[in-house]
């Protein structure tokens, strides 16, 4: 059988078979438990999950993991619905398993399967996973955002609009806990202005006067020209505190989570 979108409680086949992730079994069918698309590999059928997952687009800069390696290439894990290739000829280093590439979308099908071009190899760092779509705060307008968490933690950072950072040197601990913050509160205004009052440091000025429209900007009274800083926003006023706590809370919710796709798996097997 071939791969298919599948809706929450589609049958996925009526053929006795091992269950893989996100289904389930009912009258003797295999249904899928979420929005996904369906994968009968041999005597297995499993679905892999749409939420949360990378949305291909062509240009796209991502960064990708070594999950095989074959004669003709490797393939890479994008953090999307399929895995994406590149062929040996393409890279000029070896590749191993695990290892961390960066590289552009060239072309998505249909399936929104992924072509990879001009991959380069990532060495030493570690990825940090966020939401895919609300990589764009992480970056800031004009790199805003982006320029305060490199001078805030003194990392190396590359942003893939696949949900992952990659980050090398610096403070990554005190990154990973300001990323996971970003996530959370992407939809709250002058997020760039409580970064700037976490690190105690200024966004570099924009070539525009409009520099920053979406995320709030100094008022004319700044410490520019009055020698005061400019107040955060009360939302989201945000100290190391509060940040480890959301992230501490999060961790938990994380493993109770964990623990009740474990029991519903193994009462479905």
């Amino acid at each position: 059988m071939s791969k298919k979108i599948v809706v929450p409680g589609e049958m996925i086949s009526s053929e006795r078979k091992k269950l893989g992730g996100n289904v389930y079994v009912a009258n003797g069918k295999i249904y899928s438990k979420v929005l996904g698309i369906s994968d009968e590999a041999g005597d297995t059928a499993n679905v892999v999950a749409l939420e949360g997952k990378y949305n291909a687009f062509v240009g796209d800069a991502v960064i990708g993991v070594v999950n095989r390696v074959v004669f003709a290439g490797f393939g890479i894990n994008i953090n999307s619905f399929a895995e994406s290739f590149i062929p040996r000829s393409a890279m000029r280093e070896d590749l191993k398993e695990g290892d961390i590439i960066m590289a552009k979308i060239e072309y998505v099908n249909e399936m929104r399967e992924a072509d990879l071009e001009f991959p380069r190899k990532l060495f030493g760092g570690e990825i940090i996973d966020m939401t895919p779509v609300r990589t764009p705060r992480l970056i800031g307008k004009n790199g805003s955002m982006l320029d305060l968490l490199k001078r805030g933690t003194g990392c190396e950072i590359v942003i893939g609009k696949n949900g992952r950072v990659w980050a090398r040197g610096g403070n990554t601990e005190l990154l990973k806990k300001v990323v996971k913050f970003i996530d959370k509160n992407s939809y709250k205004s002058n997020l760039t202005n409580a970064i700037e009052g976490f690190f105690g440091i200024k966004a570099l000025a924009m070539d525009s006067a409009a520099a920053r429209p979406d995320e709030g900007r100094f008022n004319s009274r700044d410490s520019r020209t009055s020698g005061k800083e400019t107040p955060l926003a009360p939302q989201i006023e945000m100290t190391e505190e509060i940040i480890s706590q959301e992230v501490s809370a999060d961790e938990e919710a994380d493993e109770v989570k964990g623990s009740v796709s474990k029991k519903d798996d193994e009462e479905a097997n």
